[in-house]
């Protein structure tokens, strides 16, 4: 219609919209969907098309992908097409005429760097207390039975010794990082509530055992990334039992966030606590001398284990300049050091370079949730949900994000889908083909079910550890593709194909010349899909492929078109057929 909604439209030359990565800049602009015909850019005197990259209700993003060598500065404006009008978009905003320039100088560009580990990893993630209990001597009174059902106050006697005798199992698995829940000293089993962080939980262990185990797991290939609870405290932490036991005169008053004297434990409490529990109370992080003791705890475990990274608790409710200077802290000690915060949606207001490397990654699993177990999206939908996510973040940020099903917070997602073991299967196989690193909640490979917290936290069922174990089988053969397959961990993704009717999709995953071709069945029904191969995935996707699942073959038609049955339910993991695929250079560099 020649008219152009400006309330959503723009673009800004910095990270997000402006990103450096891999040798390339990549220019992210906004606009309402469905609201201009085309949108170009002219960059130093050339013109090249944005394409869309994804919609919901309100924004559309488009996006190009430009070499540079970061030698010379870019200056760039974007032109509109509407009808018979042409709009520009630059320095000066949108224009009929001159809208200016956006100039980028190669000293001004600061390049978000990530860990490069973290995109060849898989995780694993330990619930201490459930994972394995290896020595009965350290079990609490109150433990309970391990296949008994579990509870939000009892133990099960999850510890240290337990872990380290099923090394041999999380290397047959295949994983290469676990991320554990919560070790410091703690009243609860979860241990989100700390009473002494330099200090492991004498149920787990201690902190010699932990030390042996972290070098016993890095002697096997396997990082090691640790919970860390900053934003509040147990009861028994000794600056609040100080401020319970003194009250005013308490030198740590300052340290929480007092509401009425005098302070006691009850319902309600007087103080700021996290989610109302009074057994949490919140930690007043601006307070210099509760900033440094926290900030400290870095130095501590660097030097008392030399860990690979941290899990942030609840980090969206922590002020973003302790994030900083946290960053700071352990980028300083080891810059390959990865941070992860926790936050239930779009987290990039804390993936700007300055704070986290990466976040636990709902957002995706909420995608997966609506389209394989609840069925409430269209393949179209679906494919804009999964881009959407990924272009909340710049590349180097998506390819490190912590993906999972299921997690400690969560019911498992075999339970969400009403127990469907293909349902399971074929949200795994998106787990371990999209991007991101996956994440596997333990027990997940064994086709454990768990409802709501606490059920979620049942102990591991090693009876399910069979050879008869078709999950355990899918996990281990999804993470061997994976590990050998480098499109698949570290490619670009490609929007390829949906049909609605079929509610099939695909995907590609591409990296310079390596690429994978995944294609998806939701339907109860087998679907015969022909998938048309752009100019581009030719090149890469030209010569026979084999599903890296079944070992079938097929290959492109004359017409560049890939034709497959997907069985109901069931997806395709299409690659080049080459015997070179365990070659070293397809490996990975954990392993």
């Amino acid at each position: 219609d020649g008219h152009i909604t400006t309330s959503l439209l723009g673009h800004q030359p910095r990270v997000p919209e402006f990103n450096y990565d891999r040798g390339a800049v990549t220019l992210t602009f906004r606009l309402r969907p469905q609201d201009v015909e085309t949108v170009e850019v002219e960059v130093n005197g050339k013109t090249y098309p944005l394409a869309r990259v994804t919609s919901d209700d309100l924004v559309e993003i488009r996006q190009v992908r430009l070499p540079w060598n970061k030698q010379s500065a870019l200056r760039y404006a974007f032109r509109l097409r509407d009808g018979q009008a042409v709009y520009r978009y630059g320095s000066r905003g949108l224009q009929r005429g001159d809208a200016g320039q956006f100039e980028v100088r190669p000293q001004d560009v600061q390049v978000f760097e990530v860990p490069s580990w973290v995109q060849d990893a898989v995780f694993y993630q330990i619930f201490p207390d459930r994972f394995a209990n290896g020595d009965k001597t350290n079990d609490p009174a109150d433990v309970l039975p391990w296949d008994a059902k579990p509870t939000y106050w009892n133990f099960k006697g999850g510890d240290a010794a337990g872990l380290q005798q099923n090394i041999p199992y999380l290397r047959t698995l295949g994983v290469n990082a676990i991320y554990f829940n919560p070790l410091f000293a703690s009243p609860a089993n979860h241990r989100y509530e700390t009473s002494d962080y330099k200090r492991i939980d004498p149920r787990f262990g201690t902190n010699r055992d932990f030390v042996f185990t972290v070098q016993a797991l890095r002697k096997n290939g396997i990082r090691t990334i640790l919970d860390g609870v900053f934003n509040h405290t147990a009861l028994d932490f000794p600056a609040f039992a100080d401020l319970l036991k003194n009250q005013q005169k308490s030198p740590y008053q300052s340290w929480y966030f007092v509401r009425e004297w005098p302070v006691a434990v009850r319902e309600n409490p007087p103080y700021e606590a996290w989610f109302g529990y009074r057994s949490m109370p919140k930690v007043n992080l601006d307070l210099p001398a509760a900033r440094d003791y926290m900030l400290d705890l870095v130095d501590f475990w660097e030097n008392e284990a030399q860990i690979d990274g941290w899990r942030l608790d609840v980090a969206n409710e922590v002020s973003m300049d302790f994030w900083r200077a946290f960053r700071q802290r352990v980028k300083g000690k080891r810059a390959d050091k990865w941070i992860v915060g926790e936050h239930w949606g779009n987290s990039a207001p804390w993936l700007q370079g300055d704070q986290w490397d990466s976040a636990m990654n709902y957002p995706f699993r909420d995608v997966l949730l609506r389209h394989i177990a609840e069925n409430r999206t269209t393949s179209t939908r679906f494919l804009d949900d999964l881009f959407g996510v990924y272009h909340l973040y710049v590349p180097q940020v998506s390819r490190n994000m912590l993906n999972f099903l299921s997690t400690h917070d969560t019911p498992r997602f075999v339970n969400m889908a009403g127990g469907d073991a293909r349902l399971h299967h074929l949200a795994a196989t998106l787990l371990f083909t999209w991007v991101g690193a996956p994440c596997v909640y333990y027990g997940d490979e064994l086709g454990m079910e768990g409802a709501a917290d606490p059920d979620n936290r049942r102990g591991m069922r090693w009876d399910l550890n069979r050879p008869d174990n078709a999950t355990l089988s899918h996990y281990q053969q999804l993470i061997a593709i994976r590990r050998d397959h480098i499109a698949l961990r570290q490619g670009d993704p490609v929007r390829v194909y949906a049909n609605n009717a079929q509610k099939t999709v695909a995907f590609a995953r591409v990296l310079g010349n390596e690429a994978a071709l995944v294609l998806v069945n939701r339907s109860e029904k087998p679907q015969t899909v022909a998938i048309p191969l752009s100019s581009s995935l030719r090149k890469v996707l030209a010569q026979p492929l084999t599903d890296a699942l079944t070992g079938r073959e097929t290959a492109p038609d004359r017409d560049g078109n890939i034709r497959w049955t997907l069985a109901p339910l069931s997806a395709a993991i299409l690659v080049p057929y080459r015997q070179s695929n365990s070659s070293p250079e397809h490996r990975n560099p954990l392993q």
